[in-house]
């Protein structure tokens, strides 16, 4: 999955009719909802969105024929393969009517083509773990924190040695685990964060 790298917008006329895709990355469903409100534009004809942040989503038609704008600018959403999104397609009533087939293709190709031209970023998953290291182990762990680059959340003297809380990519702490294992025969302990 991938999200934004940040906000983009894409405009489409179909049959005199103005539609503008707008697209950013959100990482709450309070944040999207906060960020549709912010774009919206209270003179157009309609206001139609659709966001997703994880397995919670939510669309609306805005007043359009149920089913013909928030549907598919979602299925826009998922088609592309995005999370943590949120888009609003925008349109200006140009005084001829699509019919339902019509808005579905103008509201979903506008979010589609919107999103196929926008810069991606792929979603990482992050963990934190705990590294409890005596001090012959320190350079080891240190050279780990840099191979991976782990970001060091806190690290605590004691006198037998030192604590670390790193956080990483979950793709990476058993690369990790094994690498300062072998590292240190087995001396320095990786745990899961507290």
């Amino acid at each position: 999955m991938d999200t934004l790298a940040g906000a983009v917008e894409h405009a489409l006329e179909v049959k005199h009719s103005r539609f503008i895709a707008r697209a950013a990355p959100v990482d709450s469903a309070e944040a999207a909802q906060a960020w549709i409100r912010t774009v919206s534009v209270a003179d157009a004809t309609h206001n139609c969105w659709a966001w997703r942040v994880g397995d919670d989503y939510r669309s609306s038609d805005d007043g359009e024929p149920a089913g013909t704008a928030g549907r598919p600018i979602l299925a826009a959403i998922d088609g592309q393969g995005y999370d943590r999104i949120a888009v609003v397609v925008t349109r200006w009533y140009g005084g001829i009517k699509l019919g339902a087939g019509g808005l579905v293709r103008a509201y979903g190709g506008a979010a589609a083509e919107c999103l196929r031209v926008a810069p991606r970023e792929p979603l990482v998953e992050y963990a934190d773990v705990v590294v409890r290291a005596g001090f012959e182990d320190l350079g080891c762990v240190h050279q780990a924190i840099e191979t991976f680059g782990a970001d060091k959340q806190e690290e605590t003297y004691a006198a037998d040695g030192v604590r670390f809380m790193l956080r990483l990519p979950a793709s990476e702490v058993q690369a990790l685990r094994r690498l300062l294992r072998d590292a240190s025969r087995d001396r320095v302990q990786v745990e899961p964060g507290d």
